[in-house]
């Protein structure tokens, strides 16, 4: 049976949405362990035709919910999916790669390091992959875990690490909400640049949260077209800034080079 024949509700619920019901049949056609999809892909699985599901695809998007290959005419989904329940880590498999190095970080000299792999949406950093401190009182962060773009460690080395262009796109986001937004955005990234120019990691010693401190870099596959970030931190009253780095920043950047090979 086609799943995504017309829902049987459509023609007879007048506040049944058809273009929403279409937009996320696009999400839905994803299948596990695939990357990518064409239009010509999603019009077969979907049953919509060519022009609607160009549409569709220009408007997720727009809003982050797909990220286009102009070169190759692909969709793969973001991490912004994460936010609706979806199961975007079939398609993000680099969190499986990276799942070695991020657990021998974890398991560095210091019990209460937890580290995560986090991806851009919106003003937003989704975590699409983590390794949880062993200590019980520490920070403890799930898959999907949100943190602010502009404040966190992570979210400033995500944008060190994207293209002008992309980070253009960005402010342009945050001047939407408001003026002060885009200016602290644009200031945080200015100060992250020179940070991560002099040192090779982006810090956040309680600018995310008050009690936590954390390092973090870019990582940019070998294609150039997927940015992630890649952090270490916790609790600041056990993880101390000079520990982070001292200890941590080089096997943080080695760890990245190694994941951003097989990004």
């Amino acid at each position: 049976m086609d799943e995504f024949g017309a829902d049987p509700g459509e023609s007879k619920d007048r506040n049944f949405v058809t273009a929403l019901a279409r937009g996320l049949d696009i999400l839905r056609a994803f299948r596990p362990n695939e990357a990518t999809l064409t239009n010509s892909d999603l019009a077969e699985r979907t049953g919509l035709p060519k022009a609607t599901v160009s549409r569709l695809t220009h408007t997720l998007c727009a809003l982050d919910y797909l990220v286009a290959d102009d070169r190759v005419g692909t969709y793969r989904l973001s991490a912004g999916v994460l936010r609706l329940g979806f199961s975007a880590l079939s398609s993000m498999d680099i969190s499986a790669r990276a799942e070695t190095e991020m657990r021998a970080l974890r398991d560095g000299p210091n019990s209460y390091i937890t580290v995560a792999l986090g991806e851009q949406h919106r003003l937003e950093v989704i975590y699409v992959a983590t390794q949880n401190s062993y200590e019980g009182v520490s920070l403890t962060l799930p898959v999907g875990s949100r943190l602010p773009l502009f404040r966190s460690a992570i979210g400033k080395a995500i944008l060190v690490g994207m293209t002008e262009a992309d980070r253009e796109r960005i402010f342009a986001i945050a001047a939407q909400q408001g003026p002060d937004v885009e200016e602290e955005g644009r200031a945080n990234f200015e100060a992250a640049l020179a940070e991560y120019s002099a040192s090779g990691f982006c810090s956040g010693y309680g600018s995310w949260r008050s009690d936590v401190n954390g390092i973090a870099v870019p990582i940019v596959s070998l294609d150039g077209r997927r940015v992630y970030g890649l952090n270490v931190g916790g609790p600041s009253f056990v993880v101390k800034k000079k520990q982070l780095e001292t200890v941590y920043a080089p096997r943080l950047t080695e760890a990245a080079k190694l994941i951003g090979l097989r990004g």
